[in-house]
Protein backbone atom coordinates (compact mmCIF):
# COMPACT_ATOMS: atom_id res chain seq x y z
CA UNK A 1 0.00 0.00 0.00
CA UNK A 2 1.88 3.09 -0.89
CA UNK A 3 -1.07 5.73 -1.90
CA UNK A 4 -3.69 5.47 0.36
CA UNK A 5 -6.78 7.82 0.38
CA UNK A 6 -8.05 9.42 3.69
CA UNK A 7 -11.48 9.91 3.70
CA UNK A 8 -11.59 13.15 5.43
CA UNK A 9 -11.79 16.61 4.29
CA UNK A 10 -10.37 17.65 7.10
CA UNK A 11 -6.59 19.41 6.63
CA UNK A 12 -5.34 18.87 10.34
CA UNK A 13 -6.12 15.23 10.59
CA UNK A 14 -4.47 14.70 7.68
CA UNK A 15 -1.54 16.59 8.15
CA UNK A 16 -1.30 14.31 11.57
CA UNK A 17 -1.40 10.90 8.99
CA UNK A 18 1.40 12.11 6.73
CA UNK A 19 3.62 13.24 9.84
CA UNK A 20 2.88 9.69 11.75
CA UNK A 21 2.60 7.52 9.05
CA UNK A 22 4.54 9.44 5.93
CA UNK A 23 7.60 8.27 6.81
CA UNK A 24 6.77 4.83 6.07
CA UNK A 25 6.67 5.43 2.29
CA UNK A 26 2.99 5.70 2.11
CA UNK A 27 1.07 9.05 0.74
CA UNK A 28 -1.92 10.05 1.62
CA UNK A 29 -4.56 11.79 -0.50
CA UNK A 30 -7.25 13.35 0.91
CA UNK A 31 -10.42 12.01 -0.89
CA UNK A 32 -11.62 15.57 -2.24
CA UNK A 33 -8.52 15.55 -3.91
CA UNK A 34 -9.73 12.52 -6.03
CA UNK A 35 -13.91 13.32 -6.39
CA UNK A 36 -14.70 11.56 -3.36
CA UNK A 37 -17.72 13.05 -1.40
CA UNK A 38 -18.75 13.24 2.22
CA UNK A 39 -21.10 10.58 2.93
CA UNK A 40 -23.94 10.87 5.87
CA UNK A 41 -22.09 9.17 9.23
CA UNK A 42 -24.98 7.26 10.12
CA UNK A 43 -23.68 4.73 12.36
CA UNK A 44 -24.39 4.80 16.30
CA UNK A 45 -20.09 4.38 17.40
CA UNK A 46 -16.91 5.56 16.49
CA UNK A 47 -15.93 2.41 14.51
CA UNK A 48 -19.39 1.97 12.73
CA UNK A 49 -18.84 5.64 11.00
CA UNK A 50 -14.99 4.97 10.33
CA UNK A 51 -16.45 1.77 8.56
CA UNK A 52 -19.06 3.50 6.77
CA UNK A 53 -16.37 6.44 5.32
CA UNK A 54 -13.64 3.69 4.57
CA UNK A 55 -15.92 2.00 2.64
CA UNK A 56 -17.06 4.77 0.40
CA UNK A 57 -14.02 6.07 -0.19
CA UNK A 58 -12.43 2.63 -1.03
CA UNK A 59 -15.48 1.89 -3.37
CA UNK A 60 -15.18 5.41 -5.36
CA UNK A 61 -11.21 5.19 -5.97
CA UNK A 62 -10.61 1.70 -6.27
CA UNK A 63 -7.69 2.88 -3.49
CA UNK A 64 -6.87 1.24 0.02
CA UNK A 65 -8.27 3.88 2.02
CA UNK A 66 -7.86 5.28 6.04
CA UNK A 67 -10.97 6.80 7.91
CA UNK A 68 -10.86 8.29 11.28
CA UNK A 69 -13.87 8.93 13.64
CA UNK A 70 -13.12 10.48 16.56
CA UNK A 71 -14.81 13.21 19.01
CA UNK A 72 -14.58 14.74 22.40
CA UNK A 73 -16.58 13.16 24.96
CA UNK A 74 -17.37 14.81 28.48
CA UNK A 75 -17.64 13.14 31.44
CA UNK A 76 -20.65 15.52 33.07
CA UNK A 77 -22.22 15.67 29.78
CA UNK A 78 -22.59 11.65 29.37
CA UNK A 79 -19.98 11.74 26.46
CA UNK A 80 -21.22 14.14 24.47
CA UNK A 81 -20.84 15.59 22.10
CA UNK A 82 -18.90 12.45 21.07
CA UNK A 83 -20.01 11.17 17.86
CA UNK A 84 -21.79 14.88 16.98
CA UNK A 85 -18.86 16.63 18.03
CA UNK A 86 -18.07 18.70 14.26
CA UNK A 87 -21.27 19.33 14.48
CA UNK A 88 -22.03 20.05 18.43
CA UNK A 89 -23.48 23.65 17.40
CA UNK A 90 -25.60 22.57 14.29
CA UNK A 91 -25.10 23.08 10.41
CA UNK A 92 -22.70 24.12 9.09
CA UNK A 93 -19.86 22.70 11.47
CA UNK A 94 -18.15 25.39 13.10
CA UNK A 95 -15.49 25.01 15.43
CA UNK A 96 -15.34 28.70 17.28
CA UNK A 97 -19.58 27.71 17.75
CA UNK A 98 -18.89 24.22 19.13
CA UNK A 99 -16.59 25.72 21.84
CA UNK A 100 -19.02 28.37 23.00
CA UNK A 101 -21.76 25.78 22.91
CA UNK A 102 -19.53 23.57 25.64
CA UNK A 103 -18.46 26.30 27.91
CA UNK A 104 -22.35 27.56 28.22
CA UNK A 105 -22.93 23.48 28.94
CA UNK A 106 -20.33 23.20 31.40
CA UNK A 107 -20.70 26.88 32.97
CA UNK A 108 -19.92 26.41 36.63
CA UNK A 109 -18.49 23.43 36.98
CA UNK A 110 -15.39 23.52 38.87
CA UNK A 111 -12.33 21.95 37.34
CA UNK A 112 -12.56 18.41 38.82
CA UNK A 113 -15.94 17.97 37.47
CA UNK A 114 -14.42 19.16 33.61
CA UNK A 115 -13.05 15.50 33.15
CA UNK A 116 -12.94 14.69 29.29
CA UNK A 117 -11.45 12.52 26.61
CA UNK A 118 -10.54 12.63 22.81
CA UNK A 119 -11.47 9.27 21.30
CA UNK A 120 -10.38 8.33 17.98
CA UNK A 121 -10.92 4.50 15.64
CA UNK A 122 -8.93 4.37 12.90
CA UNK A 123 -10.37 2.07 9.90
CA UNK A 124 -8.07 0.67 7.04
CA UNK A 125 -9.55 -0.95 4.15
CA UNK A 126 -7.24 -2.48 2.01
CA UNK A 127 -10.11 -2.83 -0.58
CA UNK A 128 -13.59 -1.66 -0.48
CA UNK A 129 -14.83 -5.49 -0.34
CA UNK A 130 -12.22 -6.36 2.96
CA UNK A 131 -13.49 -8.59 5.13
CA UNK A 132 -11.04 -7.85 7.62
CA UNK A 133 -10.51 -4.05 8.03
CA UNK A 134 -7.92 -3.01 10.21
CA UNK A 135 -9.52 -1.11 13.40
CA UNK A 136 -7.20 0.85 15.86
CA UNK A 137 -8.11 3.16 18.62
CA UNK A 138 -6.76 5.33 21.26
CA UNK A 139 -8.29 7.68 23.84
CA UNK A 140 -6.62 10.91 25.61
CA UNK A 141 -8.00 12.08 29.06
CA UNK A 142 -8.28 15.40 29.95
CA UNK A 143 -10.00 18.56 31.44
CA UNK A 144 -12.00 21.26 29.22
CA UNK A 145 -11.06 24.81 31.00
CA UNK A 146 -13.21 27.43 31.22
CA UNK A 147 -11.84 29.53 28.61
CA UNK A 148 -9.63 28.86 25.10
CA UNK A 149 -5.98 29.13 25.39
CA UNK A 150 -3.40 28.35 22.58
CA UNK A 151 -3.46 29.04 18.66
CA UNK A 152 -2.69 25.34 17.31
CA UNK A 153 -4.54 22.69 16.49
CA UNK A 154 -7.94 22.82 15.41
CA UNK A 155 -11.28 21.68 16.76
CA UNK A 156 -11.49 21.80 20.17
CA UNK A 157 -8.38 21.73 21.01
CA UNK A 158 -7.83 25.17 22.49
CA UNK A 159 -9.94 24.09 25.60
CA UNK A 160 -8.49 20.60 25.80
CA UNK A 161 -5.90 20.63 29.27
CA UNK A 162 -3.80 17.73 28.93
CA UNK A 163 -2.62 16.88 32.91
CA UNK A 164 0.48 15.38 31.93
CA UNK A 165 2.21 18.49 30.52
CA UNK A 166 -0.42 21.36 32.00
CA UNK A 167 -1.10 22.57 28.41
CA UNK A 168 -4.07 22.08 26.09
CA UNK A 169 -3.82 20.92 22.95
CA UNK A 170 -3.73 23.64 21.27
CA UNK A 171 -0.55 24.96 22.97
CA UNK A 172 1.20 21.36 22.62
CA UNK A 173 3.95 21.89 19.62
CA UNK A 174 2.47 19.16 16.98
CA UNK A 175 5.27 16.34 17.31
CA UNK A 176 5.17 16.50 20.76
CA UNK A 177 1.03 16.36 20.38
CA UNK A 178 1.15 13.64 17.75
CA UNK A 179 3.28 11.44 20.37
CA UNK A 180 0.41 11.82 23.11
CA UNK A 181 -2.97 12.49 21.61
CA UNK A 182 -5.95 9.87 20.89
CA UNK A 183 -5.00 10.03 17.09
CA UNK A 184 -1.21 9.62 18.19
CA UNK A 185 -2.06 6.37 19.80
CA UNK A 186 -4.33 4.92 17.49
CA UNK A 187 -1.95 5.92 14.35
CA UNK A 188 0.99 4.04 16.74
CA UNK A 189 -1.49 0.84 17.13
CA UNK A 190 -2.24 0.68 13.15
CA UNK A 191 1.18 0.98 12.27
CA UNK A 192 1.98 -1.84 14.38
CA UNK A 193 -0.89 -4.11 12.56
CA UNK A 194 0.47 -2.92 9.67
CA UNK A 195 3.88 -3.90 10.61
CA UNK A 196 2.61 -7.08 11.35
CA UNK A 197 0.69 -8.24 8.82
Amino acid sequence: MNRIVVASGNAGKLAEFNRLLGEAGVEFVAQGELGVDDIPETGLSFVENALLKARHAAQVTGLPALADDSGLCVDALDGAPGLYSARYAGEPADPSRNIDKLLGALDGLPGPARGAYFHCTLVLLRHARDPRPLVASGEWRGRILEAPRGAGGFGYDPVFLDPQTGLTAAELEPGRKNRISHRGQALQVLRQRLGAE
